[in-house]
């Protein structure tokens, strides 16, 4: 297999190919690349998702309600957003430059908004800037998730850039590779163990014949990396960690060299020839147990757990085919929506048990973090209208739950989910949920998400009060511009 890299591998070979077919095969993306823009649809370059131009500053943001005194810290969202695009055919919402929105809360006051762009090096060079230092292998503007670490703020990506370091006002540091202990890809979805106080990270490559599991220990470096052999170099977005054990889902969307070749500029796609499976390995390492299911595109993890002689994880989910590369679209395309299930891998007898929990569409599950890898009552999701019909372009009519925005909180003991729901044309971002200071129950605290505002053509950051989820948000904060639809985000507490 001939050398990649992130910029062959993702950007196209001549970065201009347009995205691919369902079927994956590389004629037809390269078919797709010879349509004029006028042939294909952009959603994911209009609307909700349509990027911004400029990077904003504002202080004293005005506020309906009240801003909770306790909510001290920065509420912070990736997400892609393509800087000086001049051909949409060059174009995939995926591979957008990564601009993190951040509104910093302090005493009761919404003191600040910003969206900055990463500053990679094509960043730098679009916006006439100066790159310090050597440049990075696989150099991109992490666009999938912003976390924080050991006092610092890393944007994220997966398969290949390293992690890109903000500070406090989210200009960018630089790239971040664990103290020199970081060799090749990282992800967008960490999971970090409170108690063990552990980052977990699985990470994968085009051209690796395996997976990696990474632990970094509490001094802030990678002290452990087990490979897991894999074929056909499947896409590896998300995974689950439990007290006991690492998750891993092998899906059929896989690598393929000759759409890469051809300069396709997703060239992952939907491998009717890999068979769906589930990997679970002790987190100390060792030998993976594999269990078979029904083809299926797994999107994220809420949260997982053991349960006696099994793991249980809560996941979002899209029915099979999913095209990530698209469909005669910018995004990824998929045959229907998302939506909340169970999964119970029972280590005794072999098998793994699905079940759906809820079947509304919905996105971005996310969990009190306190509670990652130990089991969880709560869980929190999001309902974007745009997102789902996006996802659904051009599948001719889009079920009427489709059209709904909403926020959803999840009780799992009694089988239950309360909806905040949002007016037509309010696209809702992911729902964090922020503990409160003194919280004695899992759900004692705050949701935060960013929604956009219809009326005003902008973004609110909305502050709902977790145990009265249908209620009244305690505060919407009114940012001075949109929020594009994006990824994933978390609160930063102050120290």
């Amino acid at each position: 297999m001939a050398e990649h890299t992130r910029r062959t591998v993702l950007r196209g070979a001549a970065g201009l190919a347009a995205a691919g077919a369902l079927t994956g095969t590389a004629t037809r993306q390269a078919a797709a690349a010879a349509e004029s823009p006028a042939d294909r649809h952009h959603p994911f370059l209009e609307g909700a998702f349509a990027p911004v131009t400029e990077e904003l500053t504002a202080f004293d943001l005005p506020v309906t309600g009240r801003v909770p005194r306790e909510l001290n810290g920065r509420f912070l969202r990736n997400g892609p957003n393509v800087l000086g695009l001049e051909d949409p055919r060059a174009h995939h919402w995926m591979l957008g430059d990564g601009m993190v929105h951040g509104v910093r809360l302090r005493d009761g006051r919404a003191e600040w908004y910003r969206n900055r762009w990463v500053r990679s090096s094509q960043v730098t060079a679009k916006l006439g800037e100066s790159y310090p230092g050597p440049v990075p292998p696989d150099d991109f503007a992490c666009n999938t998730h912003v976390i924080p670490y050991r006092g610092r703020i890393l944007a994220l990506q997966e398969s290949g850039p390293l992690p890109y370091e903000l500070d406090g006002e989210l200009n960018t540091v630089g790239a971040y590779d664990f103290r020199g202990t970081l060799e090749g890809a990282f992800t967008a979805h960490t999971k970090y163990d409170a108690r063990a106080d552990e980052l977990h990270a699985i990470t994968y490559y085009p051209t690796w014949d395996h997976v990696r599991h990474l632990v970094v220990d509490p001094t802030g470096r990678v002290a452990r990396t087990t490979r897991i052999p894999v074929r056909d170099a499947p896409m590896m977005h998300d995974f689950a960690l439990t007290g006991k054990h690492v998750v891993v889902f092998d899906i059929p969307v896989t690598f393929d060299p000759a759409a890469a070749e051809a300069g396709a500029l997703v060239p992952y796609v939907w491998n009717r020839e890999h068979p769906a499976r589930v990997g679970v390995m002790p987190r100390s390492g060792g030998e993976v147990r594999w269990f078979g299911v029904d083809p299926v595109f797994y999107s994220h993890t809420l949260n997982a757990y053991d349960e006696g002689d099994s793991v249980v994880i809560d996941l979002t989910t899209y029915p099979a085919p999913f095209d990530v590369a698209g469909q005669h679209t910018d995004g990824p395309h998929a045959v229907g929506t998302a939506r909340l299930e169970r999964w119970t891998v029972d280590l005794r007898h072999g098998h793994v048990r699905r079940r759906t929990l809820d079947d509304r569409p919905q996105e971005f599950p996310r969990v009190n973090e306190e509670l990652v890898s130990r089991r969880h009552r709560y869980g929190y999701s999001a309902a974007a209208a745009e997102m789902s019909l996006a996802y659904l372009a051009g599948d001719g009519n889009p079920p009427d739950h489709a059209f709904s925005n909403a926020l959803l909180k999840h009780d799992f003991a009694r089988g239950t989910a309360q909806v905040h729901r949002l007016p037509r044309g309010a696209a809702a971002g992911e729902a964090v949920f922020v503990p409160g200071e003194h919280a004695a129950q899992e759900d004692d605290g705050f949701t935060l998400a960013y929604v956009h505002n219809p009326d005003r053509g902008a973004a609110d950051l909305l502050i709902l009060a977790a145990q009265d989820f249908t209620g009244e948000p305690l505060a919407r904060i009114h940012l001075p511009g949109r929020v594009p639809l994006g990824f994933h985000g978390s609160w930063v507490p102050d120290a």
